[in-house]
């Protein structure tokens, strides 16, 4: 008999992508399924960027790039960084990586160790705490309340730390909520965290260009006090629908990139060279498109809420960010994996339960807008049918 090594009976899974398996399966059975699980833009990516991978490949970008990734991609992202965020960072911070996952993972493997705490969003992307566990490191909760707009209290975050604590890992706009911190928030965190300058933060941003209602995204890459220890991850999955693409990029502070660069070369070497030059495309072309789907989830976003509304059991506030609502549906009486499964089996509509999103998730449903307005409420109306 095979003995694995302890660490991965800690790992855990996303169970979105088991969701969209078995959704998968029942389509091959002939099944009609409404899938508003996967977190994924139901957009093609557009064209200009296909074509720069194109032309990549035919002007004979087929070798290794550096570990960090081409030199006019770091460049592309540090003069993107400054004219979105307004905040200037070296191209030698920037290590482009295959998928926003990487960069956490390497973070997680950084600080994680046994004896060591970290922070976490909860309900939160499932991939921070099962990352934490399996480094060893205890996976430390930070509440996220639907009473403040699933946005973390700054005063809870601080109780929370202790000598143990090696890092925080926050996360706005946030999946599976679509919650959005405010600027006081993250400001009463900077300041406190000036009496624990062991610790380190990891800024989930990928999300951050998909805001509503003239909210503005706050970076911490604005807070002086805290950049010699802040880690920001970003990419172009969401923003320029290219999820299969598995691009990705981390800004590590000057103390952490030779590590972080280590990391990438012991694990994946470097990311494919054509999408590279594709995602200088993206980031230095027109963004048009990029901004037209943001306009089409934000009208998706006031269907949904709406819709799931008027559900019995049903209560939903207004996300602020991403393509994410977290309905509560502590008033129809059934859990959240039950509901999520008889969905799925019997109404024909796949979401994701809270609980896969850690403890506090429980008692609600992740309903992904990032489908049509139509198929939405087709979606609904059969939930309407179910309960």
């Amino acid at each position: 008999m095979l003995t694995l090594a302890a660490g991965m009976s800690r790992l855990g899974t996303e169970t979105a992508f088991d969701v969209l398996a078995r959704a998968k399966a029942l389509e091959d059975e002939g099944r009609d399924i409404i899938n508003l699980g996967i977190g994924q833009p139901d957009f093609p990516t557009p064209d200009n960027i296909v074509e720069a991978a194109v032309r990549a490949l035919r002007d004979g970008h087929h070798g290794y790039t550096p570990a960090g990734g081409i030199k006019e991609l770091r460049e592309a992202v540090a003069a993107d960084v400054e004219a979105r965020r307004g905040v200037a960072v070296e191209p030698g911070n920037v290590l482009v990586v295959p998928g926003g996952k990487v960069t956490m993972f390497f973070a997680i493997l950084m600080f994680g160790e046994a004896g060591a705490e970290i922070l976490y969003p909860n309900p939160g992307f499932p991939i921070y705490q099962s990352a934490i566990e399996f480094s060893g490191a205890t996976a430390v909760p930070i509440a996220l309340h639907e009473k403040n707009g699933f946005s973390f209290d700054a005063g809870e975050v601080l109780e929370r730390l202790s000598a143990a604590t090696r890092l925080i890992i926050l996360n706005s706009p946030a999946n599976p909520t679509g919650g959005v911190v405010p600027r006081a928030e993250i400001e009463r965190l900077v300041e406190g965290l000036e009496a624990y300058p062991q610790v380190a933060v990891l800024s989930d941003e990928i999300y951050g260009r998909m805001l509503y209602d003239g909210r503005r995204h706050v970076s911490l890459l604005e807070f002086p006090a805290i950049r010699d220890r802040l880690i920001v991850l970003d990419g172009w999955s969401k923003t320029y629908a290219m999820t299969g693409w598995r691009m990705g990029y981390g800004i590590w502070p000057a103390s952490l990139i030779e590590a972080a660069t280590r990391l990438a070369i012991n694990c994946h070497s470097c990311v494919n060279a054509p999408a590279q030059w594709a995602g200088i495309e993206a980031l230095t072309g027109p963004q048009d498109e990029a901004d037209q789907m943001v306009a089409a989830f934000d009208g998706r976003r006031k269907v949904v809420v709406e819709e799931l509304n008027a559900l019995p059991g049903f209560s939903c506030i207004e996300p602020g960010g991403a393509f994410y609502a977290f309905p509560n549906i502590t008033g129809t009486g059934v859990g959240a994996a039950a509901l999520q499964d008889g969905l799925l089996t019997e109404a024909g509509v796949a979401t994701v339960a809270g609980t896969s999103f850690g403890a506090f998730g429980e008692g609600y449903l992740r309903i992904s807008y990032a489908n049509s307005t139509e198929n939405i409420r087709q979606a609904v109306r059969r939930i309407r049918e179910f309960l």
